[in-house]
């Protein structure tokens, strides 16, 4: 016989099929209808959901007494659909979900919007998205989205500072384009930036002393975050101890990729052209490698 023979059938009730839902079925969806979910007791008190009219385990007619419960639920198992068809509730990939909604006994399969697959897993925590117009079907309920659980708010502060006399006296340095410290008489340590007492013998500090604009890398930190005050994603942050000073400065390393800055690393302020410098340490854009051999860390 010919292997190519077929006949394509379609079955349809015109108008679309009709039947009763009883008082349990009727009940949840009625409540559906209007923005709740129920089950309904067993007579061993366990909390059907969906609604049967008997008990599963024993055959037992249910008790008549309905809970409310949910909306919000856990998922227990799921499968992800990648390609929706006509007649699924959403339009995008989405996974299909067994529900164990709060104050039930089982589980309620329904959609669950993630939108990635990684997102879906047993044990997530998930509401109803509620249709704004309800007719009393399961579809009343959307679909299912996760508990917010984490939120992006934007931060901004506007704030403004007046430096002391240390600070200004530092920053005129910068403007001109040296880097000031202060010596203390008692401890014998130049303290960067310029400040006017010894932060470790509470001394005054009356000499200025000029330091370098060399320096070395005593640590640093790799930054995956952007900042408008770096070169390039990823940048390194770095504490610097500049020639001639006995505290280091943070500062910005430039100009060498970040996989390759490292302790002990020799580097030189780059300073912006002269006629562009202000009372601010963008004076200096960044630290960058001088080319010399490394310091040696214990030094």
């Amino acid at each position: 016989m010919p292997s190519d023979l077929s006949a394509r059938h379609i079955l349809e009730f015109p108008g679309g099929y009709t039947r009763t839902t009883g008082p349990v079925i009727g009940r949840f969806l009625t409540e559906l209808r209007d923005g709740r979910i129920v089950g309904v007791r067993t007579a061993d008190g366990r909390t059907l959901v969906p609604p049967l009219e008997y008990d599963p385990h024993t055959g037992d007619p249910v008790t008549g007494e309905y809970v409310q419960v949910g909306p919000a639920g856990t998922v227990a198992e799921w499968t992800w659909v990648t390609a929706p068809r006509a007649a699924h509730p959403l339009d995008r990939p989405f996974a299909w979900a067994m529900i164990r909604l709060d104050g039930a006994d089982t589980a309620l399969v329904h959609a669950v919007d993630t939108g990635h697959p990684k997102a879906i897993r047993a044990g997530l925590r998930v509401w109803p998205r509620w249709r704004a117009e309800r007719v009393g079907q399961i579809t009343d309920i959307e679909c299912f989205v996760p508990e917010v659980t984490m939120i992006v708010s934007p931060v901004r502060t506007e704030y403004t500072v007046t430096p002391g006399r240390a600070l200004t006296r530092f920053l005129e340095g910068v403007r001109d384009g040296i880097l000031l410290g202060g010596r203390c008489a008692t401890c014998d340590k130049v303290y960067l930036p310029y400040r006017i007492s010894c932060p470790e013998c509470g001394s005054p500090i009356e000499e200025e002393r000029q330091v370098s604009d060399t320096g070395t890398v005593t640590t640093f930190a790799i930054n995956n975050l952007p900042d408008p005050r770096a070169p390039e994603v990823p940048f390194v942050s770095a504490y610097i101890l500049l020639d001639g000073a006995d505290t280091p400065m943070i500062a910005l390393v430039g100009g060498v990729p970040a996989h390759e800055v490292r302790q002990g690393m020799r580097v030189r302020a780059v300073w912006v052209p002269e006629a562009e410098r202000t009372l601010s340490m963008t004076n200096i854009t960044w630290f960058a490698p001088t080319g010399e051999p490394d310091a040696e860390l214990e030094a």
